[in-house]
């Protein structure tokens, strides 16, 4: 895919810079940057310039500061990894803080280049990087949702809403608990530990939207629910009962899908289109966010930016998150251009 990015973003430029030269376009080509004019002889047509070259990994040098969610984190990490294989010597550092303690840094201490974050940003926050001179620019790189799995020898449920969820994973003891008419059996809990940020976004999105403040507590305080951080003990645990539940990244679930079975929450079944729209409960946008200030003054942040939005899909299933569409990604590409003046 990143090919293929890369030849239609030559070509896009290319063709404008033609255009340009043959008089009938009615505005006139950007200016060039810095970058040096190539020595031809005379007589000789100038060969095109790649228009990417100057911002492949190996071309750029320098620091690189990202600061944010711990969701976005690994996603991040990953993308570091494949830069600097690609040939990046600078130092970059990804920092877990949170996402709101992220885009403070980058729209209030200015302190970083790039911001994760597994939430839109906010007005107040678009206003306090305008303080400081940063124009906003945001890119949409993935979509977490989580799959609420039983075995696919469960023939008794197939959706739950998120107050069920809730009970389901702190007071209900049995089955029958949670709705009368499913069996009188008890219900075996599986969840990723505590020191998970998985287990921390079931809680956020589930335990406590469906119990309040107490969801934490509550699950906590679940009896018998066992905790592992190795996701192939839980899908072990649930394809060992139809009395059995767990939660783990959708790609996870997608890899054991034969034996497991995904529950829809609220009605929503767990898809690509269901979690990039919002709709499914359990998901949740995965952003990069930087600035056109920063992203023209510096050719490293520009250039690593570029390498994530064109080459994380062959990477997020493996993370564990789910790829934007098509249509997202060009939009992607379609902000980097603009912020880059092209």
């Amino acid at each position: 895919m990143r090919k293929n990015l890369y030849v239609l973003f030559a070509a896009f430029v290319l063709a404008s810079m033609i255009l340009a030269a043959c008089g009938g376009a009615p505005t006139e080509a950007p200016a060039p940057t810095t970058a040096a004019e190539p020595t031809v002889a005379p007589g000789e047509p100038a060969a095109p310039e790649d228009p990417i070259a100057m911002y492949m990994p190996d071309a750029v040098s320098g620091n690189i500061i990202t600061a944010g969610s711990s969701t976005v984190f690994p996603l991040t990490e990953r993308m570091k990894q494949r830069f600097e294989e690609e040939g990046f010597t600078g130092n970059l550092t990804v920092d877990s803080i949170g996402s709101g303690a992220g885009l403070e840094r980058f729209c209030v201490a200015g302190e970083t280049d790039i911001a994760n974050a597994s939430r839109a940003i906010k007005d107040t926050e678009i206003e306090s990087c305008a303080g400081i001179d940063r124009t906003v620019v945001g890119f949409l790189v993935g979509i977490d949702a989580l799959a609420v799995v039983v075995s696919s020898e469960n023939d008794f449920v197939n959706d739950v809403t998120i107050e069920e969820l809730a009970l389901i994973y702190s007071t209900a003891t049995t089955w029958s608990d949670v709705r009368p008419e499913w069996p009188n059996e008890p219900i075996l809990r599986f969840s990723p530990g505590t020191d998970s940020g998985t287990f921390d976004y079931f809680v956020e999105a589930i335990m406590e939207e469906g119990l309040g403040d107490t969801g934490r507590d509550a699950i906590l305080a679940s009896d018998g629910t066992q905790y592992s951080e190795d996701d192939n003990v839980l899908v072990q645990g649930v394809q060992g009962s139809p009395y059995a539940i767990g939660y783990f990244g959708y790609a996870y679930y997608q890899e054991n899908a034969s034996t497991l079975k995904a529950l829809s929450v609220n009605g929503i079944a767990p898809t690509a289109e269901t979690a990039e729209s919002g709709e499914y409960p359990i998901s949740r946008p995965l952003f990069i966010y930087s600035s056109t200030e920063i992203m023209q003054e510096k050719p490293q942040v520009s250039s690593f930016i570029f390498f994530y939005i064109t080459n994380v899909v062959d990477e997020i299933l493996d993370v564990g998150y789910f790829p934007v569409s098509e249509d997202q990604a060009q939009e992607n590409l379609d902000a980097w251009n603009s912020a880059q003046g092209m």
